[in-house]
């Protein structure tokens, strides 16, 4: 198996509409990076014809993989099925709606040098003014709460060390503190101006009425983790050193395993 560097994690509900213009970006993008990448799509049980074009787009294209889940689950559920699932040494996440342009991943980048999470924050928002003002309540109420300084914690784009994914608590609604959740395994967090573009067509998924309440029992939990993790400093003292493996146990046989979960399907395209 080809060592990945970059796996693009892209959650897709109901956006027939906008993949092709986005997977022709991410195509690109793919194209212009100097490392194996792979673009994991993550189906969230799409009702509108989405699965049949992500389908196609893996039939031609050995860097795409899809990953399908049984019914739509959410956004949270749908990026940890997809950061289980990718392989590269860094995740980087966006919409699937054309609003994050793929291309600003270039700037992203270059931060991993002093970082572990590059967070997007959306420069110029293109939304109504009842979503960027409930956007500047909501993320002032969280860093205050959490004691944050989070400057946009609704911009999707981001790159992260796919090694802190792993140890990240899981939960509906994770995906709005994905920075915090972060920098509380230790991660080093900086944020970088991208662009934000007009939604190209579908309807957004989220808005007051179905954020609010749930948002405030959110952060209310992200707190309680904060005051309630463990930290610890500690040397392990060896007499000697032992060499451990995993007899008998094939790196497919792990890769299955890890992917064997309800409601988790991924797709491979056959070599």
């Amino acid at each position: 198996m080809k060592c990945v560097r970059y796996s693009m994690v892209i959650p897709v509900y109901n956006e027939r509409d906008s993949i092709a213009a986005l997977y022709s970006e991410l195509q690109a993008v793919v194209g212009a990076l100097d490392a194996p990448s792979e673009i994991l799509f993550v189906d969230d049980g799409s009702t509108d014809g989405s699965r049949a074009i992500l389908e196609g787009f893996q039939a031609q294209d050995p860097t795409v993989r899809l990953v399908l889940l049984d019914r739509n689950r959410g956004q949270s559920t749908a990026l940890v099925a997809g950061f289980r699932a990718a392989r590269g040494e860094f995740v980087i996440t966006m919409d699937s709606d054309l609003q994050n342009d793929p291309a600003d991943i270039f700037r992203l980048l270059p931060w991993l040098t002093q970082a572990d999470v590059v967070n997007g924050v959306r420069a110029r928002r293109n939304d109504s003014w009842v979503r960027k003002i409930s956007s500047k309540i909501g993320n002032g109420f969280r860093n205050w709460l959490t004691r944050e300084t989070v400057s946009d914690v609704g911009c999707s784009l981001r790159v992260m060390r796919a090694a802190f994914l792993k140890e990240v608590p899981c939960f509906k609604g994770m995906h709005r503190f994905l920075p915090t959740l972060l920098r509380m395994q230790g991660a080093r967090v900086v944020e970088v101006p991208v662009a934000h573009r007009p939604r190209f067509a579908g309807q957004a998924k989220y808005g007051i009425r179905n954020r609010l309440f749930v948002g405030f029992v959110d952060v209310l939990g992200v707190c309680w983790l904060q005051r309630r993790k463990i930290e610890y400093h500690a040397t392990c003292c060896e007499a000697s050193q032992v060499e451990c493996s995993q007899a008998g146990e094939s790196p497919s046989a792990q890769d299955a395993a890890s992917l064997a979960e309800p409601g988790l399907h991924c797709m491979e395209k056959a070599s």
